[in-house]
């Protein structure tokens, strides 16, 4: 990640942080007094088409801050997390959630990005739901939970993805979190038996990027990538699928790259996110 990079990415981010429409609301009315523009609902994270979106795009303006702090484009990252991420807004964001009906929202995948941003402005350490909520809190008890889980779970069907619009692969999304809870060659036992073949693997290409389902499959292989990298870091220095790990990171890096123009706004207002955190991931 350089400083050409970098600039260009937070561009993404500082146009959709503030801007509130088009906006898709995931919300449950309770009453008439619900209905009510995002930016009253949830008045830190309302921009970038939707909620999620809207925090992993601050999580992106201050891990790029924090990099690149004499960077042009720092100062107004800086202006834009301190405009929205204050006290009165945070309070109205924790109102929003405790409200009754919504237990679940945007959870785990939002919830995880909340906790990835607030460790970015407590400290550099982050990385992903389960996967970044463990690195993100290192609470014991959700590693008890990963391996619960998913510890006994073998042949992953890896052939069936990707479906029409992921953007995160549920199989090596297991594998990048379970390298995290085991050490190496208990983790290369475990992955012999959740992924005994994964040849046929490739980088996908969305058929049209300006539909914002089909976008989904750009942001797949920028996830694709650092999961796959986390796998091969995972296994031991002398595991022969390390370099072939490594190979296929590589190869969707390259293809989820080209993807992040910002020609589209149903991918731009979120892949920058995606890119920057495979380039500065820990």
């Amino acid at each position: 990640m350089n400083e050409r990079t970098a600039t260009r990415f937070a561009g993404l981010a500082l146009d959709c942080v503030h801007r509130e429409y088009p906006n898709k609301i995931a919300h449950t009315l309770a009453s008439d007094a619900d209905v009510l523009p995002p930016r009253v609902l949830t008045p830190a994270f309302y921009g970038c088409f939707d909620w999620h979106s809207a925090v992993h795009g601050h999580w992106m303006l201050a891990r790029l801050a924090r990099m690149f702090p004499k960077a042009p484009f720092s100062a107004a990252a800086r202006a834009a997390l301190a405009r929205n991420i204050t006290p009165k807004n945070i309070m109205a964001e924790v109102r929003y959630l405790e409200a009754p009906g919504r237990t679940a929202f945007e959870r785990p995948y939002g919830l995880a990005w909340l906790l990835t941003l607030g460790a970015e402005l407590r400290h550099p350490n982050t990385a992903f739901a389960l996967g970044l909520a463990i690195e993100s809190t290192g609470a014991p008890w959700l590693l008890a939970q990963a391996e619960r889980f998913y510890g006994r779970d073998r042949n992953a069907p890896i052939a069936f993805e990707p479906s029409g619009e992921d953007f995160l692969s549920p199989c090596l999304a297991e594998a990048d979190l379970m390298r995290r809870i085991y050490p190496p060659q208990q983790f290369a036992d475990w992955l012999t038996g959740f992924l005994p073949d994964f040849g046929g693997l490739k980088p996908v290409t969305s058929p049209d990027p300006s539909d914002g389902k089909l976008a989904h499959l750009d942001g797949l292989n920028l996830s694709r990538a650092w999961m796959l990298r986390g796998i091969a870091q995972g296994l031991p220095a002398d595991d022969a699928r390390r370099p072939v790990f490594i190979t296929l990171s590589e190869s969707h890096r390259t293809a989820g790259m080209a993807a992040v123009t910002g020609t589209h706004y149903e991918g731009g207002h979120w892949l920058g996110t995606f890119a920057v955190y495979l380039e500065t991931a820990d």
